[in-house]
């Protein structure tokens, strides 16, 4: 197959997916074709459209579900607009919480407190687990078996990431409300009594839409897959606990499909 004919056929393969695709999976695509392309014409067409989309609005990346095109970030103003309904605030408690899960993983709830100094609201960790951003590892053998928390593929791939290894050390770490001033935090003790771990809806980024992407083939850590037959890889130690709670990541681009 011309390497121009197979880059359309991925180009708008991953266009209509409403997922992240892995080359495994882009492969299956054509196997009912008398020559169908190796996973190496695959890899090197995907290769080759990453740089075809350096000078579009959109781009491939690859997080740790896999490949999908997406809408740059530098446009999501614009994107966002489509949507009347604003994408929820995350509340500065929401975040630490999250940012110590993916740093300090497996963690339990009384760790986290221990280190942020306050009590975490049970609608913080149930907020979590329902978008998937973190699940429950197992549980500690100590008296009580407390759930050992971790973060997710989902995690990884809202927010772009292809492995824990690409979130920023805690030296690279200032300031949260400099670094990502759009995230518009709340404070702390208004935040905690929100109900679903969400500041009042206010704007933002463009939420995500239709992520998609492949299991990345090196090392992919977070959690694993929903069945739970991929053990995540445990985050760094930190020693930092006070740099811990001024954690952020950068928010996601809209998925195109």
């Amino acid at each position: 197959m011309e390497a121009a004919k197979l880059k359309n056929i991925l180009e708008a393969v991953l266009l209509a997916a409403d997922r992240a695709l892995t080359v495994p999976q882009m492969e299956l695509l054509f196997s009912l074709d008398e020559a169908p392309p190796t996973r190496d014409e695959i890899r090197k067409a995907l290769l080759e459209m990453e740089q075809d989309c350096s000078e579009r609005s959109m781009e491939l990346k690859q997080v740790a579900s896999g490949y999908r095109l997406q809408v740059k970030q530098e446009y999501a103003t614009w994107v966002g607009r489509l949507w009347e309904e604003k994408p929820a605030r995350y509340s500065r408690a929401l975040l630490e919480t999250l940012a110590l899960i993916a740093y300090r993983q497996p963690i339990t709830r009384g760790e986290i407190e221990e280190v942020r100094g306050v009590s975490v609201s049970s609608n913080i960790i149930k907020t979590l687990l329902e978008r998937e951003w973190i699940r429950v590892l197992g549980h500690k053998d100590v008296p009580g078996k407390p759930a050992l928390y971790g973060t997710t593929k989902e995690f990884l791939d809202y927010f772009n990431l292809k492995s824990l290894d690409q979130l920023p050390s805690l030296a690279e770490i200032k300031d949260l409300d400099q670094i990502h001033p759009e995230l518009a935090l709340e404070d702390d003790a208004p935040a905690e009594d929100q109900t679903d771990g969400t500041a009042p809806e206010t704007g933002g980024a463009a939420p995500a839409v239709g992520d998609s992407g492949e299991q990345a083939d090196a090392g992919i850590t977070g959690g694993g897959d929903k069945d739970g037959d991929s053990a995540p890889q445990t985050a760094a130690d930190h020693s930092d606990d006070d740099a811990m709670e001024q954690v952020a990541t950068a928010a996601p681009s809209a998925s195109i499909h």
